[in-house]
């Protein structure tokens, strides 16, 4: 059989690795080109932050006609979900997901397009993530969106799945080696995290056909792991690292009643409550819901409500 048609690995519904080493994504694909938005007045570049790994992260500023010139708004850095295998910082899923976010929030954001597995397994897409952060924290002078409107004191991160997997472990790499230039983490979003464990939790499901999904994923995307309970998969995990001195102050975890992470989720918030992190921590699940609904049905009663919480806690002193 021909090398490049041959399936060694199936992975749905993610993507299919054939026997020449050739990658086919069954989702994620499309991409929309950034610019004026003229639904919500928001406008896009994208930019190159290393030229040795091609890490680009897509801009986005708000309309601000009628706005003091000297307005400093807050920075949300942003990491996509997907597995760490599908999805990119211009798919249509994201693109119109930070329009509306940035014009409802009045935020600067930055969207990472941090390199995928297997191609580039972890800690890959953890690395262009810190790098990304670095970057703007350095207020990079060519960059006037950060230079000149955004706040370097209110910086949140912000992602869904193993975005939000990647949020924190960037903030732990924040606690432990700073950011500088005066740059602050002031919060987290975290939406649907991906992360799991070898032992059920609360009412996860014990079949083990059900639990092998997120480990396969996980397997794939970081070869040679210890398992489920890697603490870069189990935040919770022995070994793994303390909660206490997470560098912000509000820490925002969403759930979905029907999503098989569900109690993932909800056990980081309680481990969050339980460590002594002096900060605020909130839960907000919905329910009858899926993974990511509020991406995939963004006009929903329930997205709306959630789309709400976010610009609350982006906006609140």
């Amino acid at each position: 059989m021909d090398a490049d048609a041959e399936v060694v690995l199936h992975a749905p519904p993610f993507l299919r690795i054939f026997k020449s080493g050739r990658v086919e994504r069954l989702l994620g694909n499309e991409v929309l080109p950034a610019g004026l938005d003229p639904a919500t007045g928001v406008v896009s570049k994208d930019v190159l932050i290393d030229p040795a790994t091609n890490l680009v992260a897509r801009l986005y500023l708000p309309d601000l006609a009628g706005s003091p010139t000297d307005r400093k708004l807050p920075v949300l850095v942003y990491y996509h979900g997907g597995g760490f295998v599908i999805e990119t910082a211009f798919s249509p899923t994201y693109h119109n997901y930070l329009n509306s976010l940035v014009a409802a929030a009045g935020v600067v954001a930055v969207s990472v397009d941090y390199r995928r597995a297997p191609e580039h397994p972890l800690p890959a897409a953890y690395d262009d993530s810190w790098a990304a952060l670095r970057w703007v924290a350095s207020r990079p002078p060519a960059e006037e969106w950060l230079a000149e409107r955004g706040d370097l004191g209110r910086v949140f991160l912000g992602g869904d799945s193993a975005g939000a997997n990647i949020v924190h472990q960037v903030v732990l790499r924040v606690a432990a080696e700073g950011l500088g230039g005066g740059a602050a983490i002031k919060g987290l979003l975290l939406f649907h995290p991906y992360f799991w464990g070898a032992e059920p939790l609360g009412s996860e499901s014990q079949d083990p056909e059900t639990r092998a999904g997120p480990e396969k994923i996980w397997s794939l995307v970081c070869p040679g792991t210890a398992g489920p309970d890697d603490p870069r998969l189990n935040p919770l995990a022995e070994g793994a690292a303390s909660m206490t001195g997470l560098p912000c102050r509000r820490v925002l975890v969403t759930v979905a009643e029907e999503d098989i992470l569900r109690e993932r989720g909800r056990a980081y918030y309680e481990a969050l409550e339980r460590s002594g992190w002096e900060g605020e921590a909130r839960l907000m699940e919905a329910a009858g819901e899926q993974h990511v609904f509020h991406l995939r049905n963004p006009k929903s009663e329930k997205a709306v409500s959630m789309m709400q919480a976010v610009v609350s806690f982006l906006t609140c002193d």
